[in-house]
């Protein structure tokens, strides 16, 4: 059951969260019913009740028979939302005490597909106003169905444009909010090495790959 899997991903024990899900679909229940229900061994299931009760997920609402009930599943869920913001904010301080924002003008490389491919949908899921990209169609084709409802995107193909990758080797151009940039070189079928790039926050660097998608699309608009 995926509730399970994503109630453990939120700090729960397997047995404590078959034991919710299953009291959210009784309602009410003795523990025995709620160890069937769950597929939890008896002798397990009042110490992982009595956690349930003790993480604010159940309580008793009877002694003779001794009774559990499910508290609010968004009660949990928004609880866990606030824990996990705190969180957030505190690893986002202290991260920020041991390496200050890098500098504009620095360079990152990049090697390997994956590790391309994974900066390239993180900067568009984050972006906030408008994304440019060039080449790599099936990429892009990727990238434009990440990219949140709201923001503009320019995306066009690099034909009949100087050529910015060597020989054997396809280009790809991201540019996000004026902020980031990413310009990568895909490796041709058959062809030796692998794929390279670099990320950047450089807005000399992004200024230029948006005037350069610019450029191919105003080329590609001219009627032949």
């Amino acid at each position: 059951m995926s509730a399970v899997i994503h109630l453990q991903a939120l700090g729960l024990t397997e047995y404590e969260a078959r034991a919710y899900t299953a009291l959210l679909a009784l309602g009410r229940a003795v523990p025995a019913r709620v160890a069937r229900q769950a597929g939890i061994p008896r002798p397990k299931i009042y110490e992982t009740l009595e956690r349930l009760e003790g993480r604010g997920l159940a309580a008793k609402v009877g002694q003779n028979p001794l009774e559990y009930a499910p508290l609010s599943a968004r009660e949990y869920l928004a609880r866990a939302r606030r824990s996990f913001d705190d969180r957030l904010g505190a690893l986002d301080r202290d991260l920020s005490r041991l390496a200050p924002d890098p500098a504009p003008e620095a360079v990152y490389h990049l090697y390997g597909e994956a590790a391309i491919r994974s900066l390239c949908e993180d900067l568009t899921l984050n972006a906030r106003q408008h994304i440019y990209m060039a080449g790599e169609p099936a990429l892009a084709d990727m990238l434009e169905r990440l990219t949140p409802r709201g923001v503009t995107l320019h995306r066009t193909h690099l034909t009949n444009l100087p050529a910015i990758a060597a020989h054997g080797q396809r280009a790809f151009l991201l540019a996000r909010d004026g902020e980031a940039a990413l310009i990568a070189h895909f490796i041709e079928e058959g062809g030796a090495g692998e794929a390279h790039g670099v990320h950047t926050h450089n807005p000399v660097i992004i200024h230029l790959i948006e005037g350069y998608v610019d450029l191919a699309s105003q080329h590609l608009a001219v009627p032949r």
